[in-house]
């Protein structure tokens, strides 16, 4: 299949930060063009926006429901072949679930859906249609989070006891809701964003990273949860404490009100014969830290990385890569992924390192457990699906 994978793109019109991100990380390896869009619910500010991106009139539609029917009856080599959700979280399911169900295979932003019984839902769609489903955890996607990975499934660090995750914030450390700060206003509204504000946006990333890193899963969990800023809706701050298969114990911190802080991401995980830390802020290193030896650091682009970390790297030692890269490499195995699907060939397993459907109905059952935990008096609450 000698041409770019074509793709539609649900939300992410003018003034939305997300799909601007989503763009450039798909177009960064050739593989993907964007070629369509219902880039809002309101049809003229979507007709504006695909306007801006240099589409076609007839390639942008007033809502997703017009533009899954309209390029679904474009003979095969016009139409899209996947459609990226970039909507507030209330807008996951919809649009996913449709777009499957018509032969369109789906990228989605994280959370996966509004609530649990959507993403148990979303996943038997997925197992019924065959279409392949990324879920953008971004961090995963980082090369040295990939060697980190690694680095625990090989032994080196002995069996593992500890993870520590914590993904700080400052920029809701005033009502901005109050200030028709977009981005504010949806995410702290129980209507568009959930169940949940702090937790289900940024401490799902975290969690996800625990899991993703030490390659157990949660068994139990112990929250608090706490709402900072006065007339919020919903927490705006909280930690976790956690209980993994194979013993391994850990806390998780997340936080929309640490003043001060941009995104301080940061993964700590200790075993028996040392340790690693990697955090966001330099992201390009991997600490090493051993019981019986000096520290070491690793450094993205090397020729000692695992093909993990080295197939999501695209420039020489030395020259940093960063969150568009990382969130490039989510696009890059999936589209690697759907034209192997495409072509009939066989995938390797380092394309198929994205996130997907799984992942996303555990971090819908992180975001419900945590609520129900805050809100016990008994604490500790079983992780169930």
């Amino acid at each position: 299949m000698s041409r770019k994978l074509r793709m539609g793109m649900i939300g992410g019109g003018k003034d939305a930060f997300i799909g601007a991100v989503h763009r450039i990380a798909a177009t960064m390896d050739g593989e993907i063009e964007l070629v369509c869009g219902a880039f809002s619910s309101n049809a003229e500010k979507s007709k504006i926006s695909g306007a801006a991106l240099y589409l076609p009139e007839d390639r942008v539609y007033g809502d997703y429901r017009e533009m899954i029917e309209k390029e679904k009856a474009l003979p095969a080599d016009r139409r899209m072949d996947f459609v990226a959700i970039v909507t507030p979280n209330h807008m996951h399911f919809g649009p996913a679930k449709l777009a499957m169900e018509n032969g369109f295979h789906v990228v989605l932003d994280k959370p996966a859906t509004f609530t649990l019984d959507e993403a148990k839902e979303l996943k038997k769609v997925i197992e019924q249609t065959g279409a392949i489903f990324c879920l953008t955890h971004t961090y995963t996607g980082y090369p040295m989070v990939k060697e980190a990975r690694q680095v625990v499934a090989s032994g080196r660090l002995g069996k593992i006891r500890k993870v520590y995750v914590q993904y700080p914030q400052g920029w809701l450390s005033t009502y901005r809701e109050g200030t028709h700060y977009k981005q504010a206003e949806w995410r702290t509204d129980p209507a568009r964003s959930g169940i949940s504000g702090c937790m289900g946006d940024i401490g799902t990333h975290a969690f996800n990273m625990a899991e993703y890193v030490t390659g157990e899963k949660m068994t139990h969990l112990c929250a608090e949860l706490n709402i900072v800023v006065p007339n919020r809706l919903l927490d705006d701050d909280g930690m976790v404490m956690m209980k993994f298969t194979n013993g391994v114990t850990g806390l998780l911190y997340a936080s929309q009100v640490a003043a001060g802080e941009e995104n301080n991401v940061r993964v700590t995980v200790y075993g028996e014969k040392g340790g690693l830390e990697w955090r966001q802020e330099d992201a390009n290193s991997l600490v090493l830290k051993w019981l019986d030896q000096p520290a070491q650091i690793l450094r993205a682009g090397a020729d000692y990385l695992s093909t993990f970390a080295k197939a999501g790297t695209r420039t020489p030692p030395g020259h940093p890569e960063g969150y568009l890269e990382a969130f490039a490499n989510l696009y890059m195995n999936f589209a690697h992924t759907l034209r192997a699907k495409l072509e009939g060939k066989k995938v390797p397993e380092e394309w198929l390192d994205f996130p997907g459907i799984d992942e996303g109905i555990r971090g819908m059952a992180f975001i419900e457990q945590v609520m129900a935990s805050n809100a016990s008096a008994q604490k500790w609450t079983p992780f169930e699906i």
